[in-house]
């Protein structure tokens, strides 16, 4: 069942969200809501779950169904199945970390946003050429980092990019600071050790002092 919501997300609301998006790994679906809340008084409002493990459809569904106040979406999307079980886990949007011509396709007539993953200005074409303007830039340090968004960003100007791999908040900054970057992705809020010890306070204080770092900075 298509998730009525999404009609009214795109991907500028997406990337006008805030200036990072937590990307968690969940292993167990009953650490969602915590984690999520923990984020939600920090002031974050949106999330991405990667579908990396078992956990993450039944934590997105709940997130969804329970923390309304939150869009949460789907990241590590490989193919047109995982759109759809995303889609109907109550994902709001999906990240995929590289696209192909079948992805693409396939993004742009489900009723999910689907922000594609690209890492070279060939990718980027071809993204365009489906009709697509926002797109993650994934791995963001091992593909050139803030120099090559600095030159993707004259044959792009309109093209949007949220940054993922390798961001943290040694770097943010720098590529908050783009004009082609909206926003960040990433995952040093929620560490395995955080999760593991439920230590729900530790991420509402990373992510505090993460938007306060950002806060002169965000576009």
């Amino acid at each position: 069942m298509k998730n009525k919501k999404n009609r009214a997300i795109s991907p500028e609301f997406i990337f006008s969200s805030g200036p990072l998006i937590p990307v968690l790994v969940i292993d167990n679906a009953d650490d969602a809501i915590p984690i999520a809340e923990s984020l939600i008084k920090a002031g974050i409002s949106i999330i991405e779950v990667t579908l990396r493990t078992s956990a993450a459809l039944n934590a997105i569904s709940k997130i969804s169904q329970q923390l309304p106040e939150i869009t949460v979406g789907s990241g590590t999307v490989l193919n047109h199945q995982d759109l759809i079980r995303s889609q109907d886990a109550g994902a709001q949007f999906a990240i995929s970390p590289g696209s192909t011509p079948e992805l693409l396709k396939a993004g742009s007539k489900e009723n999910i946003v689907f922000i594609p993953g690209v890492s070279s200005t060939s990718e980027i074409m071809q993204g365009i050429n489906y009709g697509y303007t926002h797109f993650k830039f994934f791995p963001a340090e091992a593909s050139g980092g803030v120099k090559a968004l600095k030159s993707i960003n004259g044959p792009f100007p309109n093209i949007r990019f949220c940054p993922t791999g390798g961001i943290s908040t040694k770097n943010i900054l720098e590529y908050l600071s783009l004009p082609n970057v909206s926003c960040c992705g990433g995952s040093w809020l929620i560490t395995e050790d955080i999760i593991r010890g439920k230590n729900w306070p530790e991420i509402t204080r990373l992510a505090t002092h993460t938007l306060n770092k950002t806060q002169q900075t965000y576009k």
